[in-house]
């Protein structure tokens, strides 16, 4: 039996935010990241708006960029002392899946971060709060999903917690809030946006349901992409609304290795993170030479490459690897570079900069055994279309760090 779920209400276009005045409650904490909510006049939107409804309305803002277990056991506290019965959480992927794993722990008090890394195993939420997202990026589709991604980082391991009880019960799609988004950001959460569709298009959970938002969401993604990296207004309201039926796909149709492996290496190496979004876009090509062995996988690729993005080719084969050569020129295009060892400060290439490259041959090499056995735990394997073994991890994450083909 397959499923499908959605948050209850999605309000979308310019304005939307101001949806908020309409919720019914008596106290409500925003969950915010950087300042970049604040400085844009969305975060006083938002709490005027709250409170205008009646509310208490309470802050806790500052939530770093791959939120820690740290940060998440200290917004639940906070949440436990002011008892809210909204959570509104703004901003960015970072805000959004911390505020959800402060909910769990919230309800809950007694469940431990090793609790919530249960895969389909959270006990039910909605005991004390309602949760609303209002995204920022266009990207991560956390504002639709199952899902949040935390870090712990003694161990240097990004957690993937999944259950649909953390799914949103309203979630807020403003393009207002995408418009002064970076370039860069832009590029990153834009190619995590087209992993979604990807992944979720070939994943062994997709359903008819799923395709529909996969398949719409690679059209979008692919034609708008380029221009909102450039900044174009228009670019950036159908990029908000891709990401996010990319993430109405992947939330009930799942994800595959390539978030496996990002998830794994995000944070694993000594001199920084490899920001997720770039690390997708390095993988993707990778994956999919890997996962076309599989022949379902290798037909939907096809497919993709031909009658959605209109790509030449005499043969399943030849339309997958044209397939991935687009995706190549993409991350050319978004200046995103195809490779761990080019990978330098967040997706600078390195030969082009003369910067130190992050991820050094040595260090990689040294811990690949045992990011590879991580991968392969990771909660977003299962669904790949490929069975793929730890030592299997190995091989395509060498080719990834060395921009090699997989070719076995």
């Amino acid at each position: 039996m397959g499923r499908f779920t959605n948050p209850r209400d999605l309000y979308f276009g310019e304005g939307a935010r101001h949806e908020v005045k309409n919720l019914k409650g008596s106290k409500a904490v925003i969950v915010s990241g950087g300042s970049s909510m604040r400085r844009g006049g969305f975060l006083q939107d938002v709490q005027a708006d709250l409170e205008a409804a009646g509310m208490e309305v309470k802050l806790f803002e500052g939530v770093e960029p791959d939120p820690s277990v740290d940060t998440v056991m200290r917004g639940a506290a906070f949440m436990q002392e002011f008892g809210p019965d909204w959570i509104v959480a703004i901003g960015g992927g970072s805000p959004i899946d911390a505020a959800k794993a402060m909910w769990i722990k919230y309800e809950y008090p007694e469940t431990t971060f090793e609790d919530m890394c249960k895969v389909f195993g959270l006990p039910k939420l909605r005991t004390k709060a309602h949760f609303c997202a209002i995204s920022s990026t266009s990207g991560t589709a956390t504002e639709v999903t199952a899902f949040s991604v935390i870090t712990d980082y003694e161990k240097g391991i990004k957690y993937p917690l999944a259950d649909f009880e953390i799914t949103p019960d309203i979630a807020i799609v403003d393009p207002e809030l995408t418009y002064t988004m970076p370039a860069k950001l832009c590029a990153h959460t834009g190619m995590d946006a087209l992993t979604h569709s990807l992944e979720a298009y070939v994943s062994t959970a997709a359903s008819m349901f799923t395709d529909a938002n996969a398949l719409h969401a690679i059209r979008e993604i692919t034609q708008w992409l380029p221009a909102s990296f450039e900044g174009q207004k228009e670019a950036r309201q159908h990029m908000h609304e891709a990401q996010c039926i990319a993430g109405i796909a992947f939330s009930s149709g799942l994800l595959g290795i390539v978030h496996s492996m990002a998830h794994k290496t995000g944070a694993a190496f000594e001199n920084g993170h490899i920001i997720h979004g770039a690390a997708n876009a390095m993988y993707l090509g990778k994956v999919i030479q890997w996962n076309a062995k599989d022949a379902r996988a290798n037909e939907r690729y096809a497919f993709v490459a031909k009658d959605i993005l209109h790509l030449e080719g005499s043969t399943n084969d030849q339309l997958v690897e044209n397939l991935v050569q687009y995706i190549r020129g993409m991350n050319d295009a978004l200046k995103i570079p195809q490779s761990i060892s080019n990978y330098a400060n967040g997706g600078i290439k390195a030969d082009e900069t003369g910067e130190p490259v992050m991820v050094s041959e040595k260090e990689f090499l040294e811990k690949l055994p045992s990011v590879a056995a991580n991968a392969a735990l990771d909660a977003c394997t299962p669904e790949n279309p490929r069975e793929t073994k730890p030592e299997d991890f190995e091989k395509i994450l060498k080719c990834c760090y060395f921009d090699e083909p997989v070719n076995f």
